[in-house]
């Protein structure tokens, strides 16, 4: 059971990371699910619909509809799988990498520039060493 301390410091924490989650995504010009789907094929490159899904803990049937509103705008392509010919998979193109590195520009800078206009130095150094720790509790 934790204790009182580690309890409220949890409701603390989980308040603000909302927040601050939320006002990050503020700067989105891509819709979440969409910037997920684009994000996970960046970092894990090409995958099947079937695979995203579970990568991003949705029904397949969503996958499809996400995977082909960004086939439409063509951030995404699909081409036959290596070793399977009953797959295909998706992988981003150009213009998807493009549009996600805008993205992730867009989040960073807009939280780059409140991190220097809000907080002083010393609260600059305390949010950094902060990183590790959050890192630590989101890979628990």
């Amino acid at each position: 059971m934790p204790s009182t301390e580690a309890a409220a410091i949890a409701v603390d924490l989980r308040t603000a990371m909302g927040k601050l989650s939320r006002r990050v995504k503020n700067e989105d010009h891509i819709p979440l699910g969409q910037a997920a789907v684009l994000g996970a094929l960046d970092r894990n490159g090409a995958m099947t619909t079937s695979d995203l899904a579970a990568d991003q803990r949705v029904r397949p049937q969503s996958m499809a509809r996400a995977v082909g509103l960004l086939m439409e705008q063509d951030l995404i392509a699909r081409r036959p799988h290596p070793t399977d010919g009953r797959k295909s998979l998706v992988e981003l193109t150009d213009a998807g990498r493009s549009a996600l590195e805008a993205e992730r520009g867009r989040r960073a800078g807009w939280l780059a520039q409140a991190i220097e206009t809000e907080l002083t130095e010393e609260e600059r150094v305390l949010l950094a060493r902060s990183t590790t720790l959050l890192e630590r509790l989101a890979t628990r």
